[in-house]
């Protein structure tokens, strides 16, 4: 998953530091690749740096590259791996990769994306193969990628996962450790206090559920996992009735074969359409019949990102 907020955000802190930076971006690949066209890096004149391209065969490369980048003021276009001037420096997978180093010349440029970033919105980024000017504009499109439109790059990205988890139990707990320590933001709505006191300092959002009835604190983006892990099934069908008439580009629900039937069929009574019905997933997961929290937030958790990558992934 192509995360691009740490990645504006160490420019944005390092443009408050008063650091001149690159941002470094995948433009195309030969061959086979460890990352999609789109992935981005970033380097600071004093040398540090955020990203990857590989498993960490060219990386020192890139920084040296970037750092040169700074001081000269000017963009560049490098190949790595097959085909590249570098001789010494291979890729594993045998492939070829262009980077486009492009030095930060307007931190407002910056700030411009790393707010839109952190407002969930779509973005297309333009880069010019020639220029230093990068622009931003909210940009719809069902999937990440590169596009060129002679020397400029676009560059295309949707926000990252989320998941809002909603339910009581040891697995709201093991799938919040789970999906965070993975890099993935979630917001949890539980009716158990220990639960909210247990997850606070990790969910970026963790509020008490007073009633089983829908609720303001739940408004999932077309990015977001809604996922209800419930064992009082008397919390879910107002809820899930919300979440099936949401965006969501995922609902899930843990509970046996028997559970979902009476589930749909509660569903059907307070007024969801079969249609929307039919998009709940249940049972939960990758695992079978999974039962211990630590193994049912690793299926949910592997779920969500197969499904998310089938959605919204680079196709070439």
């Amino acid at each position: 998953m192509n995360n691009i907020l740490p990645i504006f955000r160490f420019l944005h802190e390092k443009a408050e530091a008063k650091l001149k930076t690159a941002l470094i971006t995948l433009v195309a690949v030969t061959g086979a690749s460890t990352r999609n066209p789109g992935t981005h890096m970033a380097v600071a004149e004093d040398g540090s740096a955020i990203g990857s391209f590989s498993g960490g065969c060219i990386e020192a490369a890139v920084v040296a590259e970037a750092l040169e980048v700074i001081r000269s003021g000017r963009p560049r276009e490098t190949r790595f791996g097959a085909g590249s001037p570098y001789l010494d420096i291979r890729l594993p997978c045998g492939g070829g990769i262009d980077l486009l180093f492009t030095p930060i010349a307007d931190p407002a440029a910056i700030e411009d994306i790393f707010g839109r970033v952190e407002r969930r919105e779509p973005l297309m980024i333009t880069l010019d193969r020639q220029g230093v000017d990068i622009r931003c504009a909210t940009h719809s499109t069902p999937q990440g990628g590169v596009e060129r439109s002679g020397a400029q790059i676009l560059v295309h990205h949707v926000p990252a996962a989320r998941l809002n988890i909603l339910g009581h139990g040891p697995s709201v707990e093991s799938l919040v450790s789970l999906a965070t320590s993975y890099g993935i933001d979630c917001a949890v709505l539980s009716p158990d206090p220990a639960v909210i006191a247990a997850v606070r300092d990790q969910a970026s959002a963790a509020e008490l559920l007073k009633t089983p009835q829908a609720t303001p604190l739940l408004d999932p983006d077309p990015w977001t996992a809604c996922i209800f892990y419930f064992h009082d099934h008397d919390w879910e069908a107002a809820l899930m009735k919300q979440a099936l008439f949401s965006p969501a580009f995922y609902v899930g629900a843990m509970g046996s074969r028997q559970t979902h039937a009476n589930r749909l069929q509660y569903l059907a009574d307070i007024g969801v359409s079969a249609e929307d019905r039919a998009r709940m997933i249940a049972p939960i997961g990758l695992i079978p019949s999974t039962r211990d929290p630590a193994t049912l937030a690793l299926s949910t958790l592997a779920q969500v990102v197969e499904c998310y990558h089938r959605h919204f992934g680079f196709r070439a």
